[in-house]
């Protein structure tokens, strides 16, 4: 299972969000380049806890069921799959280069510094090997979503 915690597939995925430009296409969905770079931030300040998110009551109920689904394989998540309320960019673009160096910063940040006790708003409670093997995924499926 790919990882963000180890520093090669960290490396992998460094190097694909090198490709990314604020005219980058999305293949799918309806962010543009700099919202998704603001998304993926967000991801990283969820899960080091920097930016607080409230439990979603469906989670609670079917929220342990879906993570163990999605980290059963390497499969990347599903197009336009939900997002956490706090994640959702609605805002026009901004800096684009500041964005995507600040995402990069955080990343590299938690992968070796994991929050422990984390709660994810929709899956609850998770392990660091989830966090590291979830962080994968996601930022796989928006680097897929443009193309890098």
């Amino acid at each position: 299972m790919q990882t963000t915690s180890d520093k090669a597939t960290r490396s992998a995925l460094l190097k694909r969000i090198s490709t990314l430009n604020e005219n980058s296409p999305a293949q799918w969905g309806k962010m543009t380049a700099c919202q998704m770079v603001k998304h993926c931030r967000c991801w990283e300040e969820l899960t080091n806890g920097t930016l607080p998110a409230k439990r979603i009551f469906i989670g609670r109920i079917f929220g342990r069921q879906i993570l163990k689904a999605v980290l059963k394989d390497d499969k990347p998540i599903r197009r336009n799959s939900p997002s956490a309320p706090e994640t959702i960019i609605k805002d026009t673009p901004g800096d684009f280069d500041a964005e995507k160096a600040r995402w990069i910063e955080l990343l590299e940040y938690n992968a070796v510094n994991p929050i422990h006790g984390f709660v994810h708003p929709f899956f609850g409670k998770m392990t660091n090997e989830q966090i590291g093997r979830l962080a994968y995924k996601h930022i796989d499926h928006h680097l897929r979503q443009f193309g890098a």
